[in-house]
């Protein structure tokens, strides 16, 4: 496989997305997301190549389309749809490929298959995003051991919402994992306002590749 970075979170709705166009645009990559479930609003694609500016022959097509804003392997049944591993292939890049996964790491693609079963047999490293809020220590831990049970590299966290010093360092500590940076809250989330937050926000020589 080309060179790729995964990034996957501790939640849904913390970011992700966000984050994954803020990297696209920082390493000069490519983007992918391997299920989108949900067509109504913009897609995640859709909304990488907005915020990164990104032409579309550089933003590679889904494998799976649903309709349904739910778990993939959930959407996937109500369209009479199994997700097959074997379609799940990254797309061949010459470059860096940002790859993102939906909701959590142990979001089901189909029954038994999580996503974090796909990122050990992809073998690339992760970018774990979480929010600051109360609860991240217990959901960044346990992302962070699901992850390493299954042998998949960590290349590091990144912190999405208002400063929490000490929850950021408790959660790298423990953890044992990079700290990439924090993404403060935007009132308005554009190319304008994301890249220069990022640039202020985060050190990616920190990513452990």
């Amino acid at each position: 496989m080309s060179r790729a970075l995964i990034v996957t979170g501790t939640d849904t709705g913390i970011g992700k997305t966000v984050v994954a166009a803020a990297l696209v645009h920082a390493l000069n990559a490519a983007y992918w997301k391997p299920v989108q479930a949900g067509l109504d609003e913009e897609t995640d694609r859709e909304a990488v190549m907005r915020l990164a500016r990104l032409p579309e022959d550089r933003a590679y097509t889904e494998a799976y389309r649903l309709k349904l804003p739910a778990s993939p392997h959930f959407a996937a049944a109500e369209e009479g749809i199994w997700i097959d591993p074997a379609k799940l292939v990254p797309p061949g890049h010459d470059g860096m490929l940002v790859i993102e996964g939906a909701g959590g790491a142990l979001v089901p693609l189909s029954e038994p298959l999580l996503y974090a079963d796909m990122f050990a047999e992809w073998r690339a490293p992760v970018v774990l995003v979480a929010r600051t809020s109360l609860g991240t220590i217990n959901h960044s831990l346990l992302s962070i051991e699901a992850l390493r049970a299954r042998n998949v590299p960590i290349a590091g966290i990144a912190f999405v919402g208002d400063p929490m010093p000490d929850t950021e360092r408790t959660i790298c500590a423990i953890g044992q994992v990079n700290r990439l940076g924090r993404l403060p809250h935007l009132a308005t989330v554009s190319y304008e306002t994301l890249h220069p937050a990022f640039a202020e926000g985060f050190d990616l020589s920190e990513l452990s590749l």
